[in-house]
């Protein structure tokens, strides 16, 4: 009988990423896939640090996997795996420690239970390979390509540099021919990530540039639909710029992390920007590109953000044209340099912030929505919703749905929007091969 696996997954797409690699893996060797709430044979937690909270979640975790199943191995990977490995060693509850970059513990560990109980490299000393390959997640039909790995940033909240190591890049010509080989397994849409993706190519031989990769990508990609993750604002050039609104492969559509409003926060964090740069930034995007999304992350309740802080903070992202924002309450996480810091602000007043800033969030998706009544967008249909309807993103990352028949899953149509309903948009079909193919050889 064929060896099940679970895997729990908590944390960013970067860990969703990594998880996807990790079930393919699995499976190539006949493995069987199963929930983490059901019997399995081996649990797999694929761990967050990125706050106190997230490492006693995934102890949490692998307690209850305990229970479902007391014979079954337990595996803890991840980055609460990679930078706290002694942590997870202690708990009576986990069978082996295997860290990031050792894909291969990893299956043998799983597969067979062999390898020591700890087996963790030092990635600040020791460059792990990237294992390129293209995942799905969440069941849609776009493909994320992880192109970079590890961060040296060292902003004053964050974990990650310990946590994933140094950076470290994919060489071009793997990145083209995994590309290349996407658009022959039928993909319309590929997403760039990494976990500093402006660090791109920095540690090559010879440096690469991220705006080079981006110029061979706009020359030779044969895929129409490239996604750019997200990009530091110091790191957005005005060549990148002009590289990807002059190309129609790119879609109209940048994540810019601000983190903070204010120039004294910012600094605190260690961010290598003001607020002023970033709305240079902004308006330059803009001006080359007038209907893209430009969307953020926000940290609010940071250590020394002050009511004063945080209104002119509110204020000016109030008037930034934000597409939308993911807003994340402060969390202490031991071993950053924001963990030391004085002026901690209360659970209460961070939840509050966090509140009125999300409230903010849906008022600015909302507007930017409505904003394409009227007009018709290029949209990858991807799944049909529970209304019926079939349902997928513009090339602006508007989720857009409509009528049609599961043929055009998988499809960039043209859809002529008419109403908002929530934070989409609906409308109708009006042309079915956006992306210049016959509905004909749908599949």
């Amino acid at each position: 009988m064929a060896t099940r696996f679970a895997i729990a997954t908590l944390g960013c797409k970067v860990n969703q990423y990594d998880s996807a690699i990790i079930e393919s893996r699995l499976s190539g060797l006949g493995m069987l896939r199963t929930e983490f709430t059901e019997q399995a044979d081996v649990y797999i937690v694929n761990t967050c640090t990125i706050t106190d909270r997230a490492d006693a979640e995934s102890l949490r975790i692998a307690r209850r996997a305990r229970r479902l199943n007391p014979k079954a191995r337990v595996v803890m990977t991840g980055c609460l795996a990679q930078a706290s490995p002694d942590v997870l060693a202690k708990a009576p509850e986990v069978d082996a420690v295997i860290g990031l970059g050792r894909l291969d513990d990893l299956e043998r560990a799983v597969a067979f239970g062999a390898g020591e109980r700890v087996m963790v490299t030092n990635l600040r000393k020791e460059k792990a390979p990237i294992e390129l390959a293209a995942v799905t997640l969440d069941g849609h039909t776009r493909a994320f390509l992880k192109l970079q790995e590890g961060c040296d940033q060292f902003c004053t909240f964050c974990i990650v540099p310990f946590s994933r190591g140094t950076s470290r890049s994919v060489e071009p010509r793997r990145i083209m021919a995994a590309l290349d080989d996407l658009h022959a397994r039928g993909v319309k849409e590929v997403v760039l990530t990494g976990v500093h993706l402006g660090g791109y190519g920095k540690d090559l031989e010879p440096p690469v540039g991220l705006a080079e990769l981006l110029e061979m990508i706009a020359e030779r990609c044969p895929l129409d639909r490239v996604r750019i993750s997200s990009l530091d604002p110091e790191e957005l050039s005005d060549r990148i710029v002009e590289i990807i609104s002059r190309s129609e492969k790119f879609c109209p559509h940048l994540h810019l992390p601000l983190q903070s409003g204010d120039d004294e926060t910012l600094s605190r964090m260690r961010r290598r920007y003001a607020r002023d740069y970033f709305r240079d930034r902004v308006d330059r995007v803009l001006s080359a590109w007038p209907d893209a999304a430009i969307g953020t992350d926000l940290i609010v309740g940071f250590p020394g953000e002050t009511a004063a802080h945080f209104d002119s903070y509110f204020d000016f992202v109030a008037a930034m044209p934000l597409a939308y924002f993911h807003v994340f309450p402060y969390s202490v996480r031991a071993g950053t340099t924001a963990a030391k810091f004085s002026g901690r602000v209360k659970p209460s007043e961070i939840k509050r912030r966090a509140a009125l800033m999300r409230e903010l969030g849906d008022r600015k998706r909302m507007e930017f929505a409505r904003s394409f009544v009227g007009s018709k967008l290029k949209v990858l249909l991807e799944e049909r919703a529970p209304d019926g309807k079939l349902r997928g993103y513009s090339r602006n990352y508007v989720r857009v749905s409509a009528q049609g028949p599961d043929q055009l899953t998988n499809r960039e149509v043209e859809v002529e929007a008419s109403t908002v309903e929530g934070i989409q948009l609906v409308g109708e079909i009006v042309r079915p091969w956006a992306d210049g193919s016959a509905l004909g050889g749908a599949s």
